[in-house]
């Protein structure tokens, strides 16, 4: 299986829409859990709703993220973007750092069913990270979801990534170690 990942554009968005399917990814959430801002509910957000703020971003390119295709078949997402970008991400006490400003936050991953656990997710970490690089971002910052007591992930609640994906790509642990997610940091530029 041959991976290739774009950057992307709003040109992209038939793309985002045939990946993320009817159910918008996982439960109506089209990448916009993160974006949630205070006094908002998240019930009334996700599915239609959310879908609108998710073209948006795409198609006046304030969404950035990494789209994974085999041959013409998207088959995953990851999100990247400003961790001031993320209202929730301030929000969530275990997950708070001094630095926000400069950090890019690396919050989401959705990999279609077929394709998990064949490498697809640690192909578009590398391209984010590339991308960061480029923007001279300072620190990316990732929030994996902490394995179970027999040391697996269950695929609904790994949507931020696994502790492995993110440290074979040089992340380090940079705060909640004990947590259900953990906050884990590259610096990129100094």
């Amino acid at each position: 299986m041959k991976i290739k990942t774009k950057e992307v554009t709003p040109e992209l968005w038939p793309k985002i829409e045939e990946l993320f399917g009817i159910n918008g990814a996982c439960g109506g959430c089209w990448c916009q859990t993160w974006k949630v801002e205070k006094g908002e509910n998240w019930k009334e957000i996700q599915g239609a709703t959310a879908k609108k703020r998710f073209k948006k971003g795409i198609l006046n390119s304030t969404t950035c993220g990494v789209v994974a295709f085999e041959g013409d078949k998207p088959v995953g997402w990851c999100n990247f973007g400003p961790r001031n970008s993320y209202p929730r991400l301030n929000r969530a006490r275990t997950l708070l750092c001094d630095d926000a400003d400069i950090v890019w936050s690396i919050p989401c991953f959705f990999v279609k069913a077929g394709y998990r656990g064949k490498g697809v997710a640690s192909v578009m970490l590398s391209h984010a990270v590339k991308v960061l690089k480029k923007k001279k971002v300072k620190i990316a910052e990732g929030y994996p979801s902490k394995p179970d007591k027999e040391g697996n992930y269950i695929p609904a609640f790994s949507w931020t990534g696994t502790i492995s994906l993110f440290e074979k790509a040089g992340f380090t642990t940079a705060g909640n170690p004990d947590g259900g997610k953990r906050r884990v940091r590259l610096i990129l530029n100094k």
